[in-house]
């Protein structure tokens, strides 16, 4: 034990080195924050974690999520121990063309999840843990948490979520040191305040000395055989632990020590950590590996890391023209129809099952359904775990409630997480229940995320192949927008649906105007459409059920044949809707494009009262085109 003691000690000080190098160098980083942590790392890296550093993808390899993004030198500090980067690569750090960035993505293939939006890494660190469940497998996942972060709600979402799954194999690490970037942490020093509220929230807790090696290494273990509780580690460390003039004072969060004053700073920390220092390893390290899991105990799922491999084929619904159903619950069925002929396809939802019928898909799969209950943030960052282990995630919330979760949301988009999410209820559409409850603005949420794609479909079979299309997307983030009242289906089972298209319902030689539109409003199009032939006057119809990316080129076929005049009618807010999806796209040509939008707050009604009352109906759309 002593020497295996020395050996953490000498992996902790050079880790500590490395950061204080790394921040240096860069002019900029957070070295207080890992000289805190430092300890605690190299006894979870050299003496906790079972994997194989030279095979990331090994999916028995006991994960780690840095949930303190801005303490991101660690983890470069720690591979390049493992002898995956050079002392060149960490001089990199926070350079363009480096994939050390100052809080770790995913261009660092070793990182997990994209963190640094603080209070993400444990509902993260939860999605993971559950894949190993669901797969049974044996890996641990290990969370880094700053005591900061631990005033975020998405944490204690977090904390509750793995109790009620019993989630054993999750073992947080809570890096106590008292300092803010501005301030004291909410709790201090106080160690027992955060004891008592995991304590509360069901998990296994131990306090502890952070810069005690030989504490830590016994608590690692202990943590290691819980058998029905999750674990947090809850360790009282000092920031700046090292260098004697900034420990544990504030002023120091966020700055890196100017290049000149860093040998000094490495003498002190020299002497500070002598023996450490002076160590000399008597044999190359080599990691514990993983326990492989043998292939007959994971049943009906897949056992995959990382992207998508596989095209994934959705069946033909059996819906005929005229039928009438809600495209959320289309989405329910085209859900569970993927979930017959993919093992990967998992369903995540918020306690709206039976609004959003993701409760079809855990009928026929309860084991691979996972109710997240009235917590949106915790939600999607449990996706991009189950993502980042193969999974193929769909979450599903009314769209009004997806904008308190739009952090994690960015945060996915960052990790380039393939996430597929569905917001149902959208638009003033839904009538009686009321503006809390009207998603008006989840287009532009989704619009704005780098590589999303954002699908509004009218009927089943739009939204039904429309599933089918998200699942093959591995870009990036997916959103379905669907509707709460039946609508008529109007499109053949044979019609294809491919993201970026459009379909051009009504078209002839004297269109006067072009109508534009998606989801609901379709409908009122399609009634204005037919108003107006009764006039002598025709308009051409596009259904743009792919908002982004949108078919460019058929808007400025049918607007430059339609007079030059193209009318966008959405059940949304006109800020970052589809009219001004369609008006970026066609900006650089001669055409007018007339955006009608919800422009003022919605209340409770009949649904035709509301698309009335805000403008958006099919007698809106015939006097806006008699207006031109």
């Amino acid at each position: 034990m002593n020497e295996l003691l020395q050996f953490l000690d000498h992996k902790a000080y050079n880790l500590r080195v490395s950061s204080l190098l790394m921040t240096s160098f860069a002019g900029s980083g957070h070295p207080t924050s890992c000289l805190s942590a430092a300890d605690l790392v190299a006894a979870i890296f050299f003496h906790a974690m079972r994997y194989d550093p030279k095979d990331p993808k090994n999916p028995d390899n006991d994960r780690f999520i840095l949930s303190k993004g801005h303490a991101s030198p660690l983890l470069y500090a720690v591979y390049k121990e493992l002898g995956i980067l050079s002392e060149k690569d960490l001089l990199g750090y926070r350079s363009i063309n480096s994939v050390l960035e100052g809080h770790p993505t995913r261009r660092f293939p070793y990182t997990e999840a994209a963190t640094g939006a603080l209070g993400i890494g444990l509902s993260v660190g939860t999605g993971i843990a559950l894949t190993a469940k669901m797969d049974n497998r044996n890996f641990k996942t290990y969370v880094l948490v700053g005591d900061g972060e631990v005033a975020e709600g998405a944490i204690w979402e977090a904390a509750e979520l793995a109790t009620h799954y019993n989630l054993n194999n999750l073992i947080g690490v809570l890096d106590c040191n008292r300092l803010g970037q501005s301030t004291e942490s909410i709790n201090d020093h106080h160690v027992h305040r955060y004891e008592e509220k995991f304590k509360a929230f069901g998990w296994k807790t131990y306090t502890l000395d952070g810069h005690n090696m030989q504490r830590i290494v016994d608590v690692l273990d202990e943590a290691a055989k819980s058998e029905h509780h999750p674990v947090m580690l809850i360790a009282k460390t000092i920031k700046g632990y090292g260098v004697v003039r900034v420990e544990d004072k504030e002023g120091f969060h966020g700055k890196a020590f100017p290049k000149e004053e860093l040998n000094e700073i490495l003498q002190q920390l020299a002497v500070r950590f002598s023996k450490a220092e002076s160590y000399k390893e008597k044999t190359i390290w080599h990691p514990v590996l993983p326990t492989k899991t043998a292939t007959a105990k994971v049943a009906n799922t897949t056992a995959t890391s990382g992207k998508q491999n596989r095209t994934i084929q959705i069946p033909d619904p059996h819906y005929k023209k005229g039928d009438t159903i809600a495209t959320r619950e289309a989405f329910g069925k085209a859900l569970a129809a993927l979930g017959r002929i993919a093992p990967e396809v998992v369903a995540l939802d918020a306690d709206v099952k039976n609004s959003t019928y993701t409760e079809i898909f855990e009928a026929d799969f309860p084991l691979r359904f996972f109710e997240c209950y009235i917590a949106e943030q915790n939600m999607i960052g449990v996706a991009v775990g189950f993502e980042s282990r193969g999974k193929i995630p769909f979450a599903a919330t009314f769209g009004a409630f997806m904008s308190r979760a739009h952090d994690q949301i960015r945060m996915a988009a960052i990790s380039q997480s393939a996430l597929r999410l569905v917001g149902s209820h959208a638009g003033v559409s839904i009538g009686q229940d009321g503006p809390s409850q009207m998603a008006l603005e989840d287009i532009a949420l989704m619009r704005c995320l780098p590589e999303s794609v954002v699908l509004y479909p009218c009927d089943g079979v739009s939204a039904h192949k429309l599933v089918g299309e998200m699942v093959n997307y591995t870009q990036g983030i997916s959103y379905l927008r669907t509707t709460r009242g039946k609508t008529s289906v109007i499109y053949d089972v044979n019609e294809e649906f491919p993201i970026g298209g459009c379909k051009v319902l009504k078209e002839s030689d004297k269109d006067i105007a072009c109508l534009v539109t998606a989801g609901i409003t379709v409908f009122e199009a399609l009634k204005a459409h037919e108003q107006l032939q009764q006039e002598g006057i025709s308009v051409a119809v596009i259904d743009l059920y792919s908002i982004k990316p949108l078919d460019r080129e058929s808007l400025l076929r049918l607007g430059k044949k339609s007079g030059s005049t193209i009318i966008t009618i959405e059940d949304h807010y006109p800020e970052g809707g589809l009219g001004e999806a369609v008006a970026h796209a066609l900006s650089d040509e001669r055409l007018h494009v007339h955006i009608m939008a919800v422009t003022k707050l919605p209340r409770s009604g009949k649904p035709e009262e509301l698309l009335a009352l805000v403008g958006i109906d099919a007698a809106a759309i015939v006097k806006k085109v008699k207006s031109l």
